[in-house]
């Protein structure tokens, strides 16, 4: 059985696409848009991407240096099993927003600084997409759970 519950160990936004991104201690989520002041932000699919520091882990195990916001993902999470889940499976973070699953992993269409140090990157097979189905607040260290699987 998947884990159900992690918390959020980072949030990440940047201001303009292909620029890194920048940890924020906390976000407003809106729906149909994603993180307020977010670049990735609109009204499609990929409003918000999500990738464990699990998943980040492996990277620094093979070499990488790397933290979290470092692939692009605008929540780094931590204890929750993203993988487990399944498209349309929906996530509480915090005490309000809610998030339904889109997308598992991304084409990787140009070979990232973090490819080139180690010839490998993570985001593209464990990532995931989510839409905002509610708005909210979230916080660095608020609960993450799943309160709803698709099957």
């Amino acid at each position: 059985m998947a884990i159900t519950k992690g918390a959020i160990k980072a949030i990440s936004i940047s201001q303009k696409r292909g620029t890194q991104k920048t940890n924020v201690p906390k976000a407003h989520v809106e729906v149909d848009f994603g993180i307020k002041g977010d670049a990735h932000a609109g009204n499609w699919h990929r409003q918000i991407s999500l990738l464990a520091v699990e998943s980040i882990d492996k990277m620094i195990a093979k070499g990488a240096k790397v933290v979290p916001g470092n692939f692009a993902e605008n929540i780094t999470t931590e204890g929750i099993d993203l993988l487990g889940l399944s498209l349309g499976s929906k996530l509480k973070l915090g005490s309000d927003a809610e998030l339904e699953v889109t997308q598992f992993g991304k084409e990787c269409h140009n070979k990232c600084e973090i490819y080139e140090q180690v010839g490998d990157c993570i985001m593209p097979r464990e990532g995931i997409f989510a839409k905002v189905i509610r708005d909210g607040e979230i916080n660095v260290g608020d609960i993450i759970e799943i309160i709803e699987e698709d099957d």
